[in-house]
């Protein structure tokens, strides 16, 4: 026990030093969980750019699966129900030029953005310069 109050004592002054840890600080553990979904979903972008490319060599042909094929292999029935609940809120434009694009785009793209922004919110922020904290 003695050797551990030794270990955080601070050698210039002999007071204790304050560990900081990582394990109790809220803002660390959602940083983690942002940047491991960013990560996790950059992963899948990249899967499914192999998987569109073999298939676009297989066939000779460009093929690109729409994030509207990939939610419908995933769950038909709740791509099913955000039509009708869209169409209710936005009165139809929510649905036909803005949920329509999404649904048409690559997936793989899709999945490329989400994966950025959450990896970029995920970050540390880095230090101003010149001030002091």
């Amino acid at each position: 026990m003695a050797a551990l109050a030794r270990l955080n004592r601070d050698p210039a002054r002999g007071n204790p030093v304050a560990i900081k840890s990582s394990q109790t600080d809220p803002v660390a553990m959602i940083r983690f969980l942002l940047r491991f979904i960013g990560l996790v979903a950059l992963a899948a972008a990249f899967i499914l750019v192999i998987y569109d490319g073999t298939k676009s060599i297989a066939s000779n042909g460009m093929s690109i699966t729409s994030v509207r094929a990939l939610w419908q292999l995933i769950n038909e029935a709740s791509l099913a129900k955000l039509e009708p609940l869209l169409k209710s809120y936005g009165g139809g434009l929510l649905w036909d030029p803005v949920m329509t694009g999404i649904l048409s785009a690559p997936s793989w793209a899709l999945l490329g953005i989400l994966g950025i922004i959450f990896i970029l919110l995920g970050r540390k922020r880095r230090p101003l310069i010149g001030y002091a904290r």
